[in-house]
């Protein structure tokens, strides 16, 4: 009677017969094996209408493995980058959206997956909230706001006509108005401390870097304090004739009492 040996049984077989074992196992452990992409998706869905992120974000990676090149595998992959996005993973959901664009560059959800990278990285009040409480903003925080802008900009520059450019228009805007806020804080911060270079340097920066946004107004103005302060009486004209022309009717030009004999035009 001959013995069974394992030598004897070809190689491919044993692989064969591994995958297949292997195949069973996975099966038996998921009960999402036997089910269609169509009904992973579904349940996908279900999980993000119920809240729970982490569920949903399961079932996006089980369906771009199973439904590789489709377009239902190129939708759970943009769903996937919504649920990390509001799992707080900001990270990770631009990372998936990054490959995303990188693997479907003619995808017809180009246009919605740079909309969903530029609210990923927008942030409402940028930071400024924490400079009133003192607390500088970390330069992560302004990136963003950078990164952010970028992105909507790229969107509106490559579908201009697409659902989701207005109201990117309207986030760039902000994202602009709030950048310039913030540098025109940190001047007037720096300038109520007599740190009037640096003053300066911030005004300057904001005005060469955000041109007609309402912050500029007050940019100027600390221009015009600062240089009076260091005694740098032709500047701080020139300042003042800028301000007088572009903001006429401005706070900062109407005369105030004195305070501390200070001149009217100084901030307090």
């Amino acid at each position: 009677m001959r013995s069974f040996r394992l030598s004897m049984v070809p190689t491919g077989w044993i692989l064969a017969l591994g995958l297949f074992l292997n195949g069973c196992a996975n099966t038996s452990n998921d009960p999402t094996g036997n089910w269609t992409p169509e009904k992973i998706y579904s349940e996908a869905r279900d999980e993000v209408n119920a809240g729970a992120w982490d569920k949903a974000i399961a079932y996006y990676e089980k369906l771009e493995g199973r439904a590789a090149g489709t377009v239902l595998a190129q939708q759970a992959q943009i769903d996937k980058a919504y649920a990390q996005y509001k799992t707080g993973n900001k990270i990770l959901a631009i990372a998936t959206l990054d490959r995303f664009i990188r693997l479907h560059p003619t995808s017809p959800a180009i246009d919605y997956a740079l909309y969903l990278k530029g609210i990923v990285n927008f942030n409402d009040n940028l930071g400024l909230f924490s400079f009133l409480t003192r607390q500088d903003l970390s330069e992560r925080d302004q990136k963003a706001a950078k990164d952010s802008y970028q992105a909507f900009q790229e969107l509106n520059q490559r579908f201009p006509d697409s659902k989701y450019s207005p109201e990117a228009r309207q986030r760039m805007t902000h994202i602009v108005n709030s950048l310039a806020a913030y540098e025109v804080h940190v001047a007037r911060y720096y300038a109520q401390r007599g740190a009037h270079v640096a003053a300066i340097n911030r005004a300057q920066q904001a005005i060469a870097d955000y041109q007609g946004v309402p912050a500029m107004e007050e940019a100027l103005a600390i221009l015009v304090s600062s240089y009076d302060a260091m005694g740098m009486t032709a500047l701080r004209d020139d300042a003042k004739r800028i301000l007088s022309i572009n903001y006429p009717d401005s706070v900062y030009l109407k005369p105030t009492a004195a305070v501390n004999s200070k001149s009217w035009w100084r901030l307090r």
